[in-house]
């Protein structure tokens, strides 16, 4: 069995067999991120079917050195969350008074709530961390590494370091606006 800068390499020369390899060994992964966020199966579908045309297309841009499960991995939760925004978007546009239920309505108040504290949170973050995961997770364009390590004058070793320092602050973030929230909530009212 090749391993991933076999496979790779074998890509790039345009190996077919390498391509299948590359997609039995890695669709479970896709398929059981775009799962795990709910999605239906014909999202999941779509981001697998994705995750691999990108990879197909980004064969001449990536390191022959490449771990692919990671890069996979990101590519797939961009689109994700991508799909994510989409469905937000659409139920958003879709919402009618005179044909909405109230636990519709309770579920798309709980998504709003949670994009108003995440954008409130990354307004607290350090503007770096803040440009970081926007480039990341925001970005139509989907900048590799390298792009990303250009734009923000940093070394590419060092951008997953420094997202996960970031997302450990916005997940400090959030959890502090979910606590300073539930306090508020715990305090009696004016009767």
């Amino acid at each position: 069995m090749r391993d991933d800068t076999e496979l790779l390499a074998a890509c790039v020369r345009g190996d077919e067999q390498a391509f299948v390899e590359v997609h039995a060994r890695y669709y479970r992964l896709v398929r059981s991120i775009a799962a795990s966020y709910g999605l239906r199966e014909s999202d999941i579908d779509d981001i697998e079917q994705t995750t691999f045309t990108i990879f197909h297309r980004s064969l001449a841009r990536l390191r022959t050195d490449s771990r692919l499960a990671p890069w996979l991995s990101t590519v797939a939760r961009r689109h994700v969350w991508r799909v994510l925004e989409s469905h937000r978007r659409e139920s958003a546009a879709e919402i009618h008074a005179d044909t909405i239920s109230h636990d519709d309505l309770r579920r798309h108040a709980d998504q709003l709530s949670e994009r108003d504290a995440l954008v409130a949170a990354l307004a607290t973050i350090p503007s770096s961390c803040r440009q970081l995961l926007e480039l990341l997770y925001l970005r139509d364009d989907e900048p590799s590494y390298t792009q990303i390590a250009d734009e923000l004058g940093m070394a590419v070793g060092s951008i997953g370091p420094t997202r996960s320092r970031c997302l450990d602050r916005l997940r400090r973030a959030l959890d502090a606006s979910n606590n300073l929230m539930n306090s508020d909530s715990d305090q009696p009212g004016d009767a």
